[in-house]
């Protein structure tokens, strides 16, 4: 018998016949049982070539003529066989029509047991378009596949990078083909694109994934109402105030919202001012630029660059430049010489700003040696005083703790591509007088609020959680009744609208945002997401470039601190990263490491351990909760 199985063609010994089935024995020998409804042919000639000869005579007939010779009606194999061969074709010539027909579903259908229809001719000519395209497909994708394999680019492909790399169409040829050198070559998606050059700067693909995904539309600023002319004629009434300020900032701040002044007092006491930037006076609810704001909610920074969440000609007119007169608004302190503090007032006002200090030209002045000793700096004793102010400040609200290990920041200078990694301490003299100063600012004007009964948005923590809310709830971690950012409004979009509350208030009238409406809950739920997005994005970046940083410098090993079991930081920079043949040490425990890997597109570094530095192992204090921060980034 001739018969169909499984969509192919066998030929086997009839050995027993039952009803509806045969027992057959192929020529391998095998016995098996097979239906009678598959058989095509019964025949006696000898079946050891049988097969070989059938395909070889299909391999001889013509596709095309065939598909001419058969009727429009649906036929059985055997009746083309006789149009083709003529009225009496041999059981092999039966057998390879069958074969030749069955082959070729784009010209017949199937219609039943060595049944067919002759696709129509129209029909037909679509088929064998599609056919052909897919053909010329295949040849091309292997091709491509080939130059994708070899570390070339396909032509073409740059013109379709972007789409490729972020959002590729996963049915295209070309992403196909990606797809095949990453099955056939065993490299990663990205290590393809990469290795081919169509991802050329690891530096660019992140940043662009996450321009993608964050600002869309691109990161220039749509037009909007000009907000100097607003601006003076909300300021003209304004007094301004007899104290002279100074700021404290990184040398790459030019958003400028904080100052500090100092005055004494007839009385004895002291005059603290901390004066806040006041783009609300100008920046209105429902205006084009607060759509802005609401839109890019923070500005996002990034190791030798940022996306300013407020146009530069908006930033400038409210900037506590040195040497200009700024709207501001500031909170004053009368402080008696024990650092008590006998009063507080907000004022809505201009302020002159005398300087603006930088840390790399103050520290030298201003730092824990220098604080006994005048250092010969022009506002010494005033940042002497205000650093006082500023413990006691920490000291009132709990949080004082000479035992604290020390925690070390680390900043990001990036000029042309060289990237520099610069180790601060954390709590340093300035660092101290800035933060307590504005922590005690964004308390106290969160308590206007609530005393005022004023709608805003505070940052709390209960149970070790931290969250915003429109509630005036206590910040355990700080020590604090309640706490709201009102002092980074250039840079915050929380800080703008707590802002606009607080002028409000001031001045007598009615709140932009209602304590019964859903604005100010609208703001933190899209604020908390962006926010965290743009952290998140800053972490990136900032762990993109301490691998840059050791690729640039060559390195071939480096020391690290242990962790936690086979985690270590890398010394010189804020990187946690996994040693796998990292034996079992202390914590604290020293290591030399050698760096076999490195990847700044896929943010992998590769290190073995090569020995633990003599005389260095040692327990150290660990932040507990900077630890599960890491590892739950």
């Amino acid at each position: 018998v001739f018969y169909e199985e499984s969509g192919s063609f066998k030929v086997a010994t009839i050995k027993a016949e039952n009803p509806g089935s045969l027992q057959v024995e192929a020529p391998t020998g095998k016995r098996s049982k097979i239906k009678t409804a598959n058989v095509l042919l019964n025949f006696d000639d000898a079946i050891d070539d049988f097969m070989g000869l059938a395909q070889a005579e299909a391999d001889t007939l013509d596709t095309d003529f065939l598909w001419e010779c058969s009727e429009e009606n649906e036929f059985g194999f055997e009746d083309l066989a006789k149009a083709y061969y003529g009225d009496k074709p041999s059981n092999i010539q039966l057998a390879a029509t069958a074969i030749k027909v069955h082959a070729a579903p784009v010209y017949f259908y199937r219609k039943g047991k060595g049944r067919y229809k002759a696709a129509p001719e129209e029909t037909l000519k679509l088929a064998l378009a599609a056919v052909e395209k897919k053909r010329l497909q295949a040849l091309q994708m292997a091709e491509w596949v080939e130059q994708l394999n070899n570390k070339q680019l396909p032509a073409g492909f740059a013109d379709k990078a972007d789409h490729l790399i972020y959002q590729p169409d996963k049915n295209s040829l070309e992403w196909k083909a990606i797809e095949e050198s990453v099955a056939s070559s065993g490299r990663l998606v990205l290590t393809v694109m990469a290795d081919a050059g169509l991802i050329t700067s690891a530096h660019d693909y992140h940043l662009g994934a996450f321009l993608r995904e964050m600002f869309a539309e691109g990161t220039d600023f749509p037009d909007y109402a000009d907000v100097v002319g607003q601006l003076e004629n909300v300021i003209d009434h304004l007094p301004i105030s007899y104290a002279e300020a100074f700021s404290i900032d990184d040398a790459t701040t030019n958003e400028i919202d904080d100052a500090f002044s100092l005055v004494d007092l007839p009385n004895g006491n002291k005059r603290v001012g901390i004066h806040i930037a006041a783009p609300a006076l100008a920046i209105t609810q429902g205006s084009d630029l607060d759509a802005i704001v609401l839109y890019r909610l923070s500005t996002v920074y990034m190791p030798g660059n940022k996306i300013t969440m407020l146009p530069e000609s908006v930033v400038r007119p409210f900037s506590l430049d040195e040497g200009e007169v700024k709207p501001a608004l500031s909170l004053y302190c009368e402080v008696a010489p024990d650092f008590s503090i006998v009063a507080n007032e907000t004022k809505i006002e201009r302020i002159k700003v005398k300087q603006n200090l930088r840390h790399d030209s103050l520290e030298p002045f201003f730092n824990v040696e220098t604080l006994a000793t005048d250092s010969g700096h022009p506002l010494w004793a005033d940042l002497k005083f205000l650093h006082e102010f500023a413990e006691s400040l920490e000291k009132a609200r709990g949080k004082d703790d000479p035992n604290r290990a020390p925690q070390i920041d680390y900043n990001f200078y990036v000029v042309d591509g060289i990237v520099s990694i610069v180790a601060r301490e954390r709590g340093s003299p300035m660092d101290k007088l800035v933060a307590e100063l504005m922590i005690y600012a964004n308390s106290t004007w969160g308590g206007l609020l609530k005393e005022g009964e004023s709608a805003g948005i505070y940052r709390a923590q209960t149970g070790g959680k931290v969250f915003m809310t429109t509630e005036a709830t206590p910040h355990q971690g700080m020590g604090l009744a309640q706490y709201a950012w009102c002092t980074s409004p250039l840079r915050r979009a929380v800080d703008l609208v707590n802002q606009r509350q607080l002028i409000a208030l001031l001045n007598q009238q009615e709140a932009p945002y209602s304590k019964d409406g859903d604005a100010l809950k609208i703001i933190i739920r899209d604020f908390d997401q962006t926010y965290q997005s743009y952290s998140d994005f800053q972490t990136r970046m900032e762990r993109f470039w301490c691998l840059q940083y050791l690729i640039q410098e060559q390195l071939t090993e480096l020391t690290a601190t242990v962790w936690r079991e086979n985690l270590v930081r890398i010394d010189g920079m804020f990187f946690i990263t996994k040693v796998p043949s990292l034996p079992e040490l202390k914590v604290g425990t020293k290591v030399i490491l050698e760096i076999k890997h490195i990847d700044t597109l896929l943010m992998e570094l590769s290190c073995k351990f090569k020995q633990i530095i003599a005389d260095a192992e040692r327990e150290v204090l660990v932040n507990e909760d900077l630890i599960n921060e890491v590892e739950s980034e």
